[in-house]
């Protein structure tokens, strides 16, 4: 007679176990000598105490995502400020008007998008949009400050217009309709390609400068995942705190090796990577300002431009619904209604106006790193990320401090990369528990699509590398970004051809149960389930205007 088949000793999981706070449940406010000490250690100016205060696990925690969230804002426009033609003043006021909208455009993300703690950044997607704009040929102005403000006025108004994309899909509820047929099944690579799909940023980035890269990668290893298991006392403030402790450790560190004069005659590139004096930005920062909307003049429009944009845009929507889910996964909340996230993506397209508006030479996404730090601390509280707006709106105020922290070398922030990154994409492989690993079918879709989610992509970066533009490359920049942006874009290329494949092969009931699909049914509607209401519910009352559904 045949045996029993005995239960799954790890059954799939609705949340995410093991998470330490919830997106509801912040950490808890306690009265800590180590957390004062901390946060007066890595603070970038004193602070004058007259009594004790009462600091927070949260206070350190949104800290450091304010310091993961720095690396991306500050990379973008170090890059495209100089092609634009500004200098080290324009670069640093262009880093403080990133920051701020980052700030401004979580906190709107966190209380009437998503409501999941995503930090709503810089995107590296709008970087090739971006500067075909700068190389259109356009800008014969000789004073390169004059020609810094056309550029920066043409971007503005391109993510004016390329912001309604999200905002009409989000709002009216197309996106909603488009979410009720992803299933698990079709998540997997888009979710893993979002993480994974990044690596030319983590490595890379890590040897520009292997002995400062190199050191701190090992570091955060060795603080995030074995320190913590030969410290008895305090051995969560080890592993949730590693970013802290690292940074710091390897920031003084490559200090310690500029001023000693280790990197003086070596080639510029070099020096730009290992100094932790090369940035410019420390004193280019005006010690108080307040970025405001249209502060390089009124926006100029070009046609082309925008529809270049509204594809990138549309890019970027598909790549942040990858970054949601991961969120949801880490915050340990359960999936996300088609409704809630058709509401972040609304709310996304207002952080692309803001954007605009305000001028950051970038459009906005969800942070990936971010999304790879609420793993790596188990820590995915909505408090925590809220209060890491709050730093972003501080130090973007306060330019001068601000810049201290955005002249960390970028090294350490590739090194951090490499974690996080990774976290975002083991989240879609983490789905991979709701389906049947056993189905042709979707052994033949979870791998075709990655495979040419990898491959395609590949394609179109080597062409660019060998002939200078893409496979595309007509008299009309813009049609050309119109095509090869998209396919350029590792978990877009994935997330659509797998979306694609799980809707269109056949289909019954059964496979229906393989793909997935009747895990996620149960949170297709908002009120189907208490606990979707207690994560994703608006504030204040709001639902009883704007209901969910």
């Amino acid at each position: 007679m045949a045996k029993a088949a005995e239960p799954a000793p790890h059954p799939p999981k609705d949340q995410l176990p093991s998470v330490s706070y919830c997106i509801t449940s912040p950490p808890p406010w306690r009265q800590s000598l180590l957390d004062l000490l901390l946060f007066i250690l890595f603070s970038a100016y004193s602070f004058v105490i007259q009594d004790t205060e009462v600091f927070s696990e949260a206070i350190l925690l949104g800290f450091q995502h304010y310091i993961v969230m720095l690396g991306t804002t500050v990379i973008i426009p170090s890059a495209l400020v100089p092609q634009m033609g500004g200098g080290n003043e324009e670069k640093a006021k262009v880093i403080q008007t990133a920051l701020f909208v980052a700030g401004l455009n979580t906190l709107l993300q966190t209380y009437f998008g998503t409501r999941l703690p995503a930090v709503i950044g810089g995107s590296y997607t709008f970087v090739a949009p971006t500067i075909s704009i700068i190389l259109s040929g356009r800008w014969s102005d000789p004073n390169p400050i004059s020609r810094f403000k056309k550029i920066m006025r043409a971007t503005q108004g391109a993510y004016i217009i390329a912001s309604t994309i999200q905002i009409v899909l989000g709002f009216s509820g197309l996106w909603r309709n488009v979410a009720r047929f992803l299933s698990p099944l079709s998540a997997v690579p888009l979710v893993a390609l979002a993480g994974f799909g990044l690596y030319e940023f983590g490595f890379p980035g890590v040897a520009n400068c292997i002995e400062i890269g190199l050191p701190h990668l090992i570091l955060l290893v060795i603080f995030s995942q074995y320190l913590a298991h030969f410290v008895s006392r305090g051995k969560n403030i080890v592993d949730r705190f590693a970013v802290i402790f690292t940074v710091a450790i390897v920031w003084l560190y490559a200090y310690i090796l500029t001023v000693g004069g280790a990197y003086n005659g070596k080639p510029v590139k070099t020096q730009t990577s290992c100094r932790t004096d090369r940035a410019g930005l420390i004193s280019a920062a005006p010690w108080i300002r307040v970025p405001y909307p249209f502060q390089w003049g009124a926006p100029s429009f070009d046609a082309g431009e925008a529809f270049a944009m509204m594809m990138t845009a549309f890019v970027a929507l598909v790549e942040s619904t990858g970054g949601f889910i991961a969120v949801s996964r880490y915050a340990s909340a359960t999936p996300m209604p088609p409704s809630i996230l058709s509401r972040g993506v609304g709310w996304q397209g207002v952080a692309i106006l803001i954007s605009g508006m305000f001028g950051t030479a970038n459009g906005s996404s969800v942070s990936i790193e971010n999304a790879g730090l609420l793993a790596l601390t188990r820590v995915g509280s909505r408090r925590v990320v809220q209060i890491s707006a709050v730093f972003m709106l501080f130090f973007s105020v306060l330019g001068k401090f601000g810049a201290i922290f955005a002249s960390i070398p970028t090294p350490i922030f590739a090194a951090l990369y490499c974690l996080f990154f990774a976290y975002v994409g083991a989240a879609g492989l983490s789905f991979l528990q709701f389906c049947n690993l056993n189905s042709f079918r979707n052994k033949f879709i979870l791998g075709f699509s990655i495979y040419l989610g990898l491959s395609i992509p590949q394609y179109f970066k080597e062409y660019v590398v060998i002939n200078t533009n893409g496979p595309v490359h007509t008299s009309g920049r813009w049609f050309n970004d119109i095509v090869n942006v998209p396919f350029s874009s590792r978990p877009f290329v994935a997330g659509i051809l797998a979306y694609f494949l799980d809707n269109t092969l056949h289909k019954d009931a059964q496979i229906r149960k393989d793909r997935g699909k009747h895990w996620w049914d149960k949170f297709r509607a908002f009120k189907s389930d208490p606990r979707t209401e207690e994560f994703y519910s608006l504030p204040f009352h709001l639902n009883k205007y704007f209901p969910s559904e």
